[in-house]
């Protein structure tokens, strides 16, 4: 088993030492590229081809609205997404965000979910005036 580091992560000691427990091997030089079933090209040339290969995407927002209405954002690990706080409620007043441009998970379930918070939220500020959560 091999850890394609990519330069986006670097164990640390304790870190290294549980992968070395478990025989997995770190390689340390980027990946170039991904080709055919699970082959690796690492950009000093060699290649390596795996049985299977997980990886992390980077992901972004199909819509600039977010962005074109102010609200901030934050960095994770797949990509910038749009910060919200319990209630799904966005940076800028009346403006919710749900699902994967507000999580970047990737996970239907968490998308319905955060649908159904920010619904009722948005629901409660329309009728109420109020937000949610005070």
């Amino acid at each position: 088993m091999t850890f394609f580091l990519n330069g986006a992560f670097e164990p640390d000691a304790a870190q290294l030492a549980k992968l070395a427990a478990r025989g997995v091997a770190i390689e340390r030089t980027p990946v170039r590229a991904v080709s055919g079933t699970a082959e690796v090209t690492l950009q000093d040339g060699r290649t390596q081809s795996l049985d299977g290969l997980f990886v992390l995407s980077r992901l972004h927002s199909a819509s600039p609205l977010a962005e074109a209405l102010g609200c901030a954002f934050e960095e994770g690990p797949m990509g910038r997404y749009i910060r919200t706080d319990m209630t799904k409620a966005t940076s800028i007043p009346g403006v919710y965000a749900a699902g994967d441009a507000a999580r970047m998970a990737g996970s239907v379930a968490f998308a319905v979910a955060d649908g159904a918070m920010a619904g009722a939220a948005a629901h409660q500020s329309l009728v109420f005036g109020l937000p949610l959560a005070a």
